[in-house]
């Protein structure tokens, strides 16, 4: 995989409106193509004949088909950033488990258009140093945002909200990603809800964990295991 900053930049801004026209197409056809084919089938050559371009207007755009993937997960992320900024613009609702509900469900939507390409994307995807930012400013606004909020809302218990609202990007981020992704589907519903009870449990309970269930002692261990205690 071609990971230089000069392999991944794309070779033309479009200036016009016909441009720009072509390089959506591009993009548009590359997303069908790595769906179907998956990294290494989804040659140039399928995504200029799926766009209807010859292979020599496409490397007009872009000098490799990693340039193109590049530019779709750019273009994923602003996606992702757009909608949770929309969000944020909107009044809150007052229950946590709402606020957190708002977290996450334009996260899930973000990654619903086709997990095939998203499954490409995240395993042969380019880390270009531009891209590695773009990730790191998304993570640090989120963070930032989430961490203000749980500094103010009354149902918040936790003690370190910093780190909290770290958990709280993180989890969504990284669960939505990996069961979207998965080859056996999740429904997306529950998904939703059992992530948001999860996150707002955590963000309610009792600090030094009073709020926890505690299990029988011997719960889940086997006869004889060392760690097992006399009843």
């Amino acid at each position: 995989m071609t990971t230089g900053r000069r392999g991944l930049q794309p070779r033309k801004q479009p200036r016009q409106a016909r441009a720009e026209l072509t390089r959506q197409r591009i993009l548009t056809a590359a997303a069908h193509v790595f769906a179907e084919y998956g990294y290494a089938a989804g040659t140039t050559n399928r995504i200029a004949e799926r766009a209807r371009i010859s292979i020599g207007s496409l490397y007009q755009y872009y000098p490799n088909k990693d340039a193109i993937l590049a530019e779709l997960l750019i273009r994923h992320l602003d996606t992702g950033g757009d909608a949770i900024r929309s969000r944020q613009d909107e009044d809150e609702p007052d229950s946590l488990e709402e606020i957190i509900r708002g977290f996450a469900r334009p996260v899930i939507a973000n990654h619903l258009d086709d997990p095939q390409l998203l499954r490409v994307m995240m395993e042969h995807g380019p880390r270009s140093p531009e891209l590695l930012e773009k990730i790191a400013r998304h993570e640090r606004e989120r963070i930032a945002y989430t961490q203000e909020l749980l500094e103010r809302h009354p149902e918040v218990r936790v003690e370190d909200t910093y780190v909290a609202a770290r958990l709280v990007v993180s989890t969504v981020e990284l669960v939505v990603h990996h069961l979207i992704a998965a080859p056996d589907s999740v429904d997306t519903t529950r998904l939703e809800n059992e992530l948001v009870a999860m996150i707002t449990s955590y963000l309610t309970a009792a600090p030094g964990g009073g709020g926890a269930v505690e299990r029988p002692r011997n719960e889940g261990r086997a006869p004889g295991d060392p760690g097992a205690r006399p009843s």
